[in-house]
């Protein structure tokens, strides 16, 4: 199959590549599937774009690249509902908000998107540790180096 893409223009997919989300993204939540495709290799960016409207994308991040402490818990209920048996079946991506410039991009550590890679679902979730909020300042993981 075809995807029209927001920022990559057509993407061939096969049906395996596409991540149901059974209750939407929140504000999305007639969007039930999306195709996560990488930026460029070598990067930690990838775009969750919507299989049905070619101008909903989210640029995500391997928030781990970022933010080497940051954790997320799964409820028994999230775990259930994208039918996760093993936790390197589950990859987790932050939603980003990208500014000009660059270096003013936030990432939303509070609302992780996490996906079953093996199942194929997909589900925005709501961490309740409160050091978590939707606008963390991205760093870029060669400038934490440097600073270490």
């Amino acid at each position: 199959m075809n995807v029209q893409t927001k920022f990559a223009g057509l993407v061939k997919a096969d049906q395996k590549d596409i991540i149901l989300f059974p209750g939407g993204i929140p504000s999305f939540e007639d969007e039930r599937e999306f195709l996560l495709h990488h930026f460029s290799e070598n990067t930690p960016f990838y775009c969750l774009q919507s299989v049905k409207t070619p101008a909903l994308a989210f640029i995500t991040a391997d928030p781990f690249s970022f933010f080497p402490d940051y954790q997320v818990e799964l409820s028994a209920q999230t775990t259930e509902s994208l039918s996760i048996e093993e936790e390197t079946d589950v990859s987790v991506f932050t939603i980003l908000t990208v500014n000009e410039p660059f270096e003013q991009t936030t990432a939303n550590l509070k609302g992780p998107v996490v996906i079953n890679m093996v199942s194929g679902r997909g589900k925005q979730i709501v961490l309740q540790n409160p050091e978590y909020h939707t606008r963390h300042r991205l760093q870029q993981p060669s400038l934490k180096k440097e600073e270490g």
